[in-house]
């Protein structure tokens, strides 16, 4: 025997005592000999690849057929190896599953591509499911090696594997497969979000270890004196559906229950539910924290007991409890019950396999499949969860909205475009004009009529019908958003009319940094808050007006119309060319100020540009500006840095964490800890729980840059901090 199959043979003797050996042996040698010259990009021989694939199906328990496939299954695609030889060397089932994962392999993943592809899987699989298995087990080889691949080719993968690989994975019950998947691609394609989820699982790994263990014995020890065999041990972490879970369920870090996990295994069904009233004898379940997948298996034949106890410490513990039969095929899925041929079905409630209802799922894609003429549509079918709660409707075109259960034409419009939304007037269902708050039904198409009018807008009586958060908040975005617009001009106007009272330079008072400093200070976020705030009537516009000229030095400073402020340092009452730390070849006496469009400090390459009447303005070289400023090379002149004591810079810098509670609060605890005066600071989160904050802030030493940067890095959640090259990023 070949001293390369050894540790297939291993598994396969493991998983798949009745494996023929020598049909798999002559697999490989037939597989070797086609790829003899061909070398993978990380340099390895070619057949390092169909081996690697073959193995990860033995660890599964595939059947002789499978490995045979697996380790054929890019000759004929990459090798002379032509089909119809294969099927006389191998016979017709390996033929096949083989020319359907060429099949898949050969198109092109653009988007409709990608859908195509699938379509072409799904065709394939319903003939011999296997064949999505090797294809499964193929991405996860390519993932594991995918260093060696350029960054977009890496990308590309890592997004299909998170699309559509893993879905797939998971629909199929194969969960070390999906996890695993699903890990590689996170990591591939945020690495810096990656790494710092991993560090907080690291971080608090010893004291959950040990939390953990007391677990595991109090739940193994009822359970002996109970009189059930059981194995208790703690869940593996995966980082990705901590991710996931982080955002889905818009919680922080430390309230996932799920990072505490216990798995408890046992002989029967009747121990499973004699094993979760033991548990539930010792801690009080958590209400509405009970599934019972053995009674009602998932459409991807998973079954277990879920619950989650108030365990040690009152901290919430979530145990899974299932058969070992259970747990195998919650592992490896369909890949499981390889007795292909004699047992295909879903589990019933005794845990026993029910012939013929086996992946009611794949058939229903199927269904799809031959109905759907487009094939994103298809793909957007094979994405959604297959769930009761809601229901999934089509656009004129084909396109597939999902939509909790119960919804209207109304959160059809809105899930389509918000304009849409507020527009809609009228709305046709399967070809017949419907009221707005009729029931919509899985499978109907529907089509909006909208308003041509620029004044059309949503009514305040949709909010009483519909269903999906999306429409409900757009709805009352809008109404909030009518009553603001109103608000600001009221408030913009009252400040304009209190001034011009007082005879005061509007045009200085009103920029945008005097206003800017004053609503900050009167803790509005912004000045168009600032101005909602007057036009409501929660402050008088005198009172800004006169909180605005006491800011600036009362009235006398106030009628000095300045038409340009340099650094915002200045209304802290520096001296007007206060130590810019530049001075001009030729000229030490000129006015100098740095500009905030690019912030420069010492160590920065820079130019110097005359400004009329402003003296000399202070740019880095690299300022997106510099290249308008050299159309006037007279204008230029040369400076050089020159700090003294008393000079002061400014430096944005942005922050990119995972979003949690206090989050904010601990990086600028954190910058003030560091010694540096914070002007502005913006925060927006996007959906999937990364916060991006950009600060403004001064600093005399530049040098000190690096500590400031790296203590930021410190806090929890943060995975990415840099300097930006200006105030506005």
């Amino acid at each position: 025997m070949n001293p390369v199959l050894e540790p297939l043979f291993r598994t396969v003797r493991a998983t798949h005592p009745k494996a023929d050996l020598r049909l798999i042996e002559r697999a490989y040698d037939v597989a070797a000999y086609h790829h003899r010259d061909q070398k993978r990009k990380s340099g390895d021989p070619y057949i390092t690849h169909p081996l690697a694939v073959a193995t990860i199906l033995a660890e599964l328990g595939t059947d002789d057929e499978t490995l045979c496939a697996a380790l054929l299954h890019d000759t004929v695609e990459d090798t002379a190896y032509s089909l119809d030889e294969l099927r006389g060397d191998f016979g017709d089932t390996i033929g096949s599953l083989v020319d359907g994962v060429t099949k898949l392999d050969k198109v092109k993943f653009g988007d409709a591509a990608q859908a195509e592809t699938v379509r072409k899987m799904v065709v394939a699989m319903s003939r011999d499911i296997r064949v999505l298995i090797i294809k499964l087990a193929d991405r996860l080889h390519n993932m594991r090696t995918m260093r060696y691949l350029p960054e977009h080719k890496r990308h590309q993968k890592s997004r299909e594997t998170l699309e559509i690989f893993a879905p797939l994975a998971h629909r199929l019950g194969m969960n070390t497969i999906k996890w695993e998947l699903e890990d590689l691609a996170f990591a591939m394609l945020y690495p810096k979000r990656y790494d710092e989820i991993a560090r907080m699982v690291s971080e608090r790994a010893p004291r959950r270890d040990l939390f953990l263990q007391e677990v595991i014995e109090k739940v193994s020890g009822d359970l002996r004196e109970a009189k059930i065999r059981a194995v208790v041990k703690g869940r593996p972490k995966h980082y990705y559906s901590v991710y996931q879970k982080m955002i889905a369920r818009d919680v922080a870090f430390d309230d996932i229950y799920d990072l505490v996990g216990i798995r408890v295994l046992v002989d029967s069904v009747r121990d499973c539910y004699a094993a979760l009233g033991t548990i539930h004898a010792r801690w009080n379940p958590v209400p509405g924290r009970f599934k019972d997948y053995i009674a009602m298996p998932k459409f991807n034949m998973y079954q277990s007991l879920h619950t989650t106890v108030i365990g040690p410490e009152g901290k919430p513990v979530e145990l899974q409890i299932r058969t070992h039969a259970m747990h195998h095929r919650a592992e490896y899925g369909v890949a499981a019950h390889w007795k292909y041929k004699e047992e295909v079905g879903t589990p019933g409630p005794t845990g026993k396999v029910k012939p013929g209802s086996d992946m009611a799922w794949l058939r229903q894609l199927l269904d799809w499949q031959k109905e759907t003429s487009d094939p994103g549509e298809f793909l957007e079918s094979l994405r959604f969860d297959l769930s009761v709660s809601e229901v999934y409707v089509f656009t004129p075109k084909g396109q597939v909205i999902a939509l909790p259960e119960g919804a209207t034409p109304v959160d059809f419009a809105y899930a389509v475009h918000t304009e849409v939304g507020h527009r809609c007037i009228g709305a046709r269902v399967n070809g017949r004009l419907v009221p707005l708050e009729s029931r919509l039904g899985n499978g109907d198409t529907v089509e909006i009529f909208t308003s041509k009018s620029p004044d059309a807008g949503p009514s305040r009586d949709w909010l009483k019908f519909v269903k999906s958060g999306r429409a409900r908040n757009k709805i009352r975005q809008w109404f909030s958003k009518e009553r603001r617009e109103t608000a600001i001009e009221a408030g913009k106007e009252a400040i304009g009319r209190a001034m011009r009272k007082q005879g005061l330079p509007l045009q200085r008072l009103m920029s945008g940094e005097a206003l800017l400093a004053l609503a900050r200070d009167l803790r509005y976020p912004d000045v168009s808050a600032l101005y909602a705030a007057v036009g409501e009537g929660h402050i008088a516009a005198q009172a800004v007006v006169q909180k605005l000229v006491a800011s600036i030095g009362g009235v006398d400073s106030a009628e000095e119309d300045i038409a340009e402020t340099s650094l915002p340092t200045r209304l802290r009452g520096r001296p007007r060319g206060g130590g810019a730390g530049v001075v001009v070849a030729g000229d030490a006496d000129v006015w100098v100020r740095l500009s905030k469009c690019c912030t420069p400090v010492p160590g920065d390459e820079i130019v110097g540009f005359v400004t009329r009447g402003h003296g000399v303005s202070v740019h880095r070289a690299d300022c997106t500006n510099v290249q308008q400023l050299k159309s006037q090379p007279d204008r230029l002149v040369e400076v050089s840095w020159s700090p003294s004591d008393d000079s002061v810079f400014l430096v944005a810098i942005q922050v990119e964490a995972l979003d949690r509670p206090r989050l904010l609060s601990d990086v600028t605890r954190t910058l003030s800890d560091q010694h540096v005066n914070i002007l502005s600071a913006s925060v927006t989160t996007s959906r999937d729980r990364v916060a991006i904050s950009k600060f403004t802030f001064e600093m005399g030493d530049p040098k000190h840059l690096g500590h400031v940067l790296k203590a930021v890095r410190s806090i929890q959640g943060v995975f990415d901090v840099y300097r930006v090259s200006g105030a506005g990023g």
